[in-house]
C-alpha cells in the first residue's frame, strides 16, 4: 500500500469538530477506494455501500429517516450496531440521487457516524442528471495521482525520502535524480507505480496504462448526451496525448473537423472528468492572479506516464539523463506541472502560466505560484541564467524579489540582476524539491523585499 498524503487530510477530517460527509473527486484509477480501505484500518467498524448495486440503493428508497437507513446499513454489512467508531464509505453515489440528499440528514442528525463519498465521473453524471450534493452539507477532497514523494515510498526508497523532506540530499544527489527520472517514465497511477516496483521493468506498464486509457474512452457515452461531442471526445483521447504541455488551439485542435466551439466544450467535458486541465495565462505580476481564458490555454493530462506510453516517447524519455533534454522539454515541465497540483488537495486549485501582454514584446513564464500572497514565477530551464530572459521580464514588473528555475542540478540560490539593474534571488530548485517548495519558500521569506505601492 502506498502512504497516500490524503491519509493526513483523512486523520484531521475524522478529528474535526465540524466533520461534514466527505466527496472524494479524482480520475478513474487514481487511487479513492483503496485509499478509502486503507483509512477504515482507524476505525472499529467499517460499513460499504456501493450504489451501482441494486438491494444498496434500496436502502435509501425504503426509508426517510436516516437512522433506519442506518440500521438497514449494518444489517447488509452483516455488523451488530454498538458504540465504536464507525466509517461509512458510498461508493458510486452518483447512481442514487437519495443517497446524495441524505448526506444532509447523516451531517445534521447522525454526525457519529463519520461518511465518505467516492464517484467516477460525478461532475458529468451530475450535470447530465441534473443532480447536486447539498449546499453547506458536505465538503470535498481531491484526489490525484502520486506524487513523486509517494512514488518513492511506493518502490520501497523511504530513506532516499526522508533525505529529500529534510533537504538534506547532498552526494546522493544523482541517484535521486534517477529515481525522479523514472517517475517521470512511470507516472503517478498507483497500479503502474506497483507495477513497477515489482518488475522494475517500464514495459510490463503497457498493460497497464492500454487498460486505463481503454477505461476513459469507454466512458465516454457518460461524459455527455450529445453524438457529436461523443465523437470529438474520443477524438482527442486518440490524438490529444501528444500536445501535453503545449500552448493548443481550439480550432481544428489535431485535424480534428469540428468547429472550435463544439472542440472547446469537449475538452471542457474532459476536464470535468479530471482527465486534463486546460492551463490559462495570466498577465499579471501580483495578487490576484486572473487567468484570461479568451487567450490560448496550455494543456496538461492527469499524468505523465500515461502521456509517454500514448505519445510513444518512452524510449526517448528512457535513455536520456536528463528530462529537459527529452521532447524539447515538454516532459519536464509536464511532470513539474503534475507535482505543483499534487501539492494541494484542494479540488479548486488551478495552475496558470505567464504571458507578458504587450504588442511586439514576446515573453513567457511556465507557471506562477501563489505563495503567502505574491505570485512567484517558475520556469523549468537548463542552462545559464541569462538565458532566463521571459523571468528576467517578470521580475522587472514584479513588486518581490524571489524567482525559482527547476532543473536536474542541485539545489543553490543565485543573486541576479535584470538588465534594468533590479536584484532578485534565483532559487535553482532541482526536480525533486518541487514536493517542498512552500519549505524553501518559507525558509527564504525574511530575505522577501517587497513594493509597496499606492
Amino acid at each position: 500500500m502506498i502512504q497516500r498524503k490524503a491519509l493526513d487530510y483523512l486523520r484531521k477530517w475524522k478529528e474535526a469538530a465540524r466533520r461534514k460527509p466527505l466527496v472524494l473527486r479524482g480520475a478513474r484509477q487514481v487511487g479513492k477506494t483503496t485509499l478509502v480501505h486503507e483509512f477504515s484500518k482507524e476505525y472499529d467498524i467499517f460499513l460499504k455501500l456501493n450504489m451501482e448495486r441494486e438491494q444498496d440503493r434500496l436502502v435509501f428508497e425504503k426509508y426517510d429517516d436516516v437512522n433506519e437507513i442506518i440500521r438497514e446499513i449494518f444489517v447488509i454489512n452483516n455488523q451488530q450496531i454498538r458504540n465504536a467508531s464507525t466509517l461509512l464509505f458510498i461508493d458510486e453515489i452518483q447512481y442514487s440521487k437519495r443517497a446524495i440528499a441524505m448526506l444532509r440528514y447523516f451531517y445534521e442528525e447522525a454526525n457519529h457516524i463519520h461518511v465518505i463519498t467516492a464517484g467516477s465521473l460525478l461532475e458529468t453524471i451530475m450535470d447530465l442528471r441534473q443532480i447536486s450534493f447539498p449546499v453547506g452539507r458536505v465538503q470535498y477532497l481531491a484526489v490525484r495521482p502520486c506524487s513523486f514523494y509517494e512514488f518513492l515510498d511506493g518502490i520501497g526508497e523511504n530513506f532516499d525520502l526522508e533525505v529529500i523532506q529534510n533537504r538534506k540530499v547532498g552526494v546522493i544527489h544523482q541517484r535521486i535524480i534517477k529515481h525522479f527520472r523514472d517517475y517521470a517514465l512511470v507516472g503517478g497511477m498507483p497500479d503502474a507505480i506497483v507495477q513497477f516496483a515489482e518488475s522494475k521493468d517500464i514495459l510490463s506498464l503497457t498493460n497497464i496504462f492500454v487498460s486505463l486509457i481503454n477505461s476513459y474512452k469507454d466512458d465516454v457515452e457518460k461524459y455527455t448526451k450529445k453524438d457529436s461531442l461523443i465523437k470529438i471526445i474520443r477524438a482527442i483521447l486518440d490524438v490529444g496525448w501528444t500536445s501535453a504541455g503545449s500552448i493548443i488551439n481550439f480550432e481544428k485542435f489535431g485535424n480534428i473537423p469540428y468547429r472550435s466551439r463544439e472542440i472547446s466544450e469537449a475538452f471542457e467535458t474532459i476536464q470535468k472528468a479530471m482527465l486534463l486541465e486546460l492551463i490559462y495565462p495570466v498577465s499579471e505580476t501580483r495578487m490576484p492572479l486572473m487567468p484570461n481564458f479568451r487567450k490560448q490555454p496550455k494543456l496538461v493530462w492527469l499524468d505523465t506516464g500515461i502521456v509517454n506510453y500514448s505519445a510513444g516517447i518512452y524510449k526517448e524519455v528512457f535513455s536520456v539523463q536528463d528530462i529537459q533534454d527529452v521532447w524539447r522539454g515538454r516532459i519536464a515541465e509536464h511532470i513539474v506541472a503534475q507535482e505543483l497540483l499534487a501539492l494541494s488537495d484542494n479540488l479548486l486549485t488551478r495552475r496558470v502560466f505567464w504571458k507578458r501582454d504587450k504588442k511586439g514584446s514576446e515573453a513567457e513564464v511556465d507557471f506562477v505560484y501563489s505563495f503567502d500572497g505574491m505570485a512567484i514565477p517558475i520556469e523549468v530551464k537548463s542552462g545559464h541564467n541569462s538565458k532566463l530572459k521571459s523571468l528576467h521580464l517578470f521580475m522587472e514588473e514584479c513588486p518581490h524579489n524571489i524567482a525559482v528555475r527547476v532543473w536536474s542540478q542541485p539545489f543553490s540560490i543565485d543573486k541576479v540582476q535584470t538588465p534594468t539593474g533590479k536584484e532578485f534571488d534565483l532559487v535553482n530548485l532541482p526536480f525533486y524539491y518541487v514536493g517542498v517548495l512552500d519549505s524553501v519558500l518559507r525558509d527564504l521569506n525574511p530575505t522577501f523585499t517587497i513594493e509597496h505601492t499606492k
